[in-house]
């Protein structure tokens, strides 16, 4: 079923780039619009080669990274923290529904207040969207706790560190690789829109350069490498997770008896 599905994957993907190649070419949009694919990969062939190209590859990934590493600490240490005490945890729920349905780009005039187009301004963006994504699911993992293991814990008189470790953080670890899944995939979107919009060195700024510049092929082009780094980025997190939890029965229970 796995290779069915990548075959039909991959049979999509051709499907889309001939459509791309023969719209133009038949006349059905202006290719000034719409180049056909064969252009566009003739322009992404020219940039490979240039280091400008590379650069700004290394800028995109580098503020994915480190937004996405510090998202990840804080949504883990703080969601225990609520997760594991019922008073923080009922003193902070409306907070955090407040708080987390505000979408990152609303914060671009006040990331560009703060750190005008500097690395800082993309950091805050992805750090803001991520962060969401990893809190809310450990505060799911911590509430999946078995009781009677919680329970167990507190009568063998497991201090808060060992309740952590042996009891929370088993049964949380499933829920935190979600989290850092979807967080990979939104902290990549945000780190390419504050590029695009805000003029952060990177991809994003690249597309708008070649937006701007009439360099349509070559914007179509850049944008294409976007979705394959998301696409890459996604993948090995999922082949991350399934080896990581190799032992866990969310994982092993996928494996036909």
């Amino acid at each position: 079923m796995t290779r069915g599905a990548g075959l039909l994957g991959v049979a999509g993907l051709a499907g889309l780039l001939v459509l791309v190649e023969a719209l133009p070419r038949l006349g059905l949009v202006n290719d000034d619009y719409l180049p056909p694919t064969s252009r566009i990969a003739a322009a992404l062939g020219d940039e490979l080669v240039t280091g400008e190209f590379w650069r700004a590859v290394g800028d995109t990934l580098t503020g994915w990274a480190i937004g996405l590493l510090i998202a990840v600490a804080a949504g883990v240490v703080v969601g225990i923290l609520i997760g594991a005490v019922p008073v923080l945890r009922a003193a902070t729920a409306s907070t955090i529904e407040f708080l987390r349905p505000i979408p990152s780009v609303a914060l671009i005039p006040l990331a560009v207040l703060l750190y005008g187009t500097d690395l800082g301004s993309t950091l805050l963006l992805v750090v803001y969207a991520a962060f969401w994504q990893v809190l809310v699911q450990v505060l799911y993992g911590v509430a999946d706790v078995d009781p009677i293991a919680d329970e167990t814990a507190r009568s063998f008189r497991f201090g808060p560190w060992a309740r952590v470790r042996y009891v929370l953080w088993p049964t949380a670890l499933p829920y935190v690789f979600t989290g850092v899944r979807l967080a990979a995939s939104v902290a990549l979107v945000l780190a390419v829109t504050a590029e695009l919009v805000i003029g952060a060195p990177g991809l994003g700024k690249s597309i708008a350069v070649a937006q701007t510049s009439g360099a349509v092929p070559l914007m179509y082009a850049l944008i294409a490498v976007t979705g394959l780094l998301g696409v890459g980025i996604n993948l090995a997190a999922r082949v991350f997770e399934r080896r990581s939890l190799a032992w866990h029965q969310s994982v092993r229970g996928e494996v036909p008896a």
